[in-house]
């Protein structure tokens, strides 16, 4: 039960992240949708902290988790560092 509190807990925030900036980058007006991007952050980050402890073993949870957040944050820098996805200034 400690494996999954603690992949809930310090996993979920950043993997939130990962997909709000990916949906944020992958949106069609980024000024726009700025704003209901970051206001779905907090039910993602309630939901991914829920779905840790859907996993057998707090070691799965770590495992997908962890994997999941890595695999987002390198979607997001292979989409910046491609130039397909501009960031609006």
């Amino acid at each position: 039960m400690w494996g999954k509190s603690f992949a809930a807990a310090l996993l979920a925030p950043p993997l939130a992240v990962a997909l709000v900036g990916l949906a944020a980058l992958m949106s069609s007006n980024q000024q726009r949708d700025t704003l209901p991007a970051l206001l779905m952050f907090f039910p993602i980050w309630v939901g991914l902290m829920a779905a840790a402890f859907l996993f057998r073993s707090g070691a799965r949870a770590w495992l997908w988790m962890g994997g999941a957040t890595v695999l987002g944050f390198g979607l997001l820098y292979a989409l910046k560092a491609s130039g397909l996805v501009r960031i609006a200034a």
